[in-house]
């Protein structure tokens, strides 16, 4: 093993691992598929980057890694190819059919090298899929059969393998895998980790807060300019990019941190297809893209004029949101159990301490003359506890077990807690804050 596919090895499986990334069937470590993946690929090419990027395909798409972070430990050969291998499609693009059809035109102009560490990830999905998961196996093949339209160009031997494998288990579904066609599109109770209420989030959290209303603005050089005399007024302007234009329109980007020398022209990045957004875009979009690149730029009337980072994540408007999600998601679950649970009779389950605590906290509410229930009273991880100690609805909330759970109900309150008390909630709860806005994704109405 070279030192770059060792480097890559590490890398994704210790960025795999601090989100507690496992393969949703097996529940192993994610470090499982990805080797699986890596070696498919080294079966048929000795490419080092390839096997790297084969290893690091998912860090982008799953982990707090960026694509900038990919290029600055692995080169721009190997950031290529993971670009090439992460999907670019944003919530506010549409339904699962129409994002899955923007990912596969990205697919479909990616490299050959790339498509080669595609088919290899489609092989090791789909046998895993159709083995533990019959009924979205339905889907996942008819989506495998439109991607492998555009993946001709990758190695012949796997293309050849992924086709067999999509049709050998097709006929054991018995599906015809030219008859296939998808199901209604429902929600996927692993694509939720809690219960939303799906109008009023759709409304309220993905209508009302968009890019503009944190979106800096964007200044703007020629190419020309010299990077010594661009770089003071960035740093004046407290900011980490500008946009480099040439005959009065935008053609990329420059970092601070690379102006050292030069014109801006030698330091351009070009915008990525995926970064780019308008201005009235969620902040659901926002955030997909920001769990992907540094920047996410921002358009006004087909032009970009702003940009926002991580740590705009930070900001009033976006700790709003964040905090009325978490909110809504409590609300449900109050409901959940007061119909599941009539008449209070969920004090049966609850330990007798925190039963206590809520007494004491009712108690307090009433003698300063609040009206509230006991229900009212339980902490949201308390509510969680009690609907996640019944199978059906730890299926329901989309949990595969009750560890999953509690790790994702006390992470949620982590956010929470740093969303009252006013702290970076970048720096803690990233990770989970890209959760959240993913699953507003799957809104639809009731």
């Amino acid at each position: 093993m070279s030192d770059l596919v060792q480097r890559a090895s590490e890398f994704a499986t210790s960025a795999h691992k601090r989100i507690n990334h496992r393969r949703k069937y097996s529940k192993q470590p994610y470090t499982v598929h990805l080797q699986a993946v890596a070696g498919l690929v080294a079966s048929v090419t000795e490419d080092q980057e390839m096997i790297a990027a084969a290893w690091l395909h998912d860090t982008v798409e799953d982990t707090p890694v960026t694509l900038e972070d990919i290029e600055a430990k692995f080169g721009p050969g190997v950031a290529k190819l993971v670009d090439a291998l992460t999907d670019i499609s944003k919530p506010g693009d549409g339904n699962r059919l129409i994002r899955k059809e923007i990912d596969r035109q990205h697919t479909a102009g990616a490299p050959a090298r790339a498509k080669t560490v595609k088919l290899a990830d489609l092989i090791d999905n789909c046998t895993d899929i159709s083995r533990n998961d019959p009924r979205f196996a339905r889907i996942y093949l008819e989506e495998m059969s439109a991607l492998l339209e555009v993946l001709k160009e990758g190695d012949s031997a796997l293309y050849q393998q992924a086709r067999e494998l999509q049709v050998t288990n097709a006929a054991k579904l018995g599906l015809d895998i030219k008859l296939i066609t998808t199901p209604p599109l429902e929600d996927d109770p692993a694509e939720r980790d809690l219960s939303f209420s799906r109008g009023r989030i759709k409304r309220l959290f993905s209508e009302t807060f968009t890019a503009q209303d944190i979106a800096e603005p964007l200044l703007s050089f020629d190419t020309g300019k010299n990077s010594f005399e661009v770089l003071p007024v960035i740093r004046a302007r407290k900011l980490e990019v500008a946009s480099v234009q040439q005959y009065g329109k935008a053609r990329g980007y420059v970092r601070m941190l690379d102006l050292e020398g030069g014109t801006c022209g030698d330091h351009l990045r070009p915008f990525s297809r995926g970064q780019v957004t308008s201005g009235n875009s969620s902040l659901t979009d926002v955030i997909q893209i920001l769990s992907r690149h540094e920047y996410c730029f921002i358009t006004l009337l087909g032009e970009i004029v702003g940009v926002i980072s991580r740590n705009d994540i930070n900001k009033p408007v976006v700790r709003m949101w964040l905090f009325g999600i978490i909110t809504i998601i409590e609300m449900d679950l109050s409901r959940m159990l007061q119909t599941t649970y009539p008449n209070d009779s969920w004090q049966e389950i609850l330990s007798e301490n925190r039963l206590e605590k809520a007494r004491e906290l009712r108690q307090e509410r009433l003698r300063r003359k609040q009206s509230c229930d006991l229900l009212d009273c339980l902490q949201l991880s308390d509510k969680a506890q009690i609907l996640i100690r019944d199978p059906a609805f730890l299926d329901q909330l989309g949990f595969d077990s009750r560890r999953t759970a509690k790790k994702v109900v006390k992470d949620l309150e982590s956010l929470r807690n740093h969303l009252a008390h006013a702290q970076d909630i970048v720096a803690y709860d990233w990770a989970q804050i890209v959760l959240i806005t993913r699953r507003v994704d799957s809104i639809g109405t009731q």
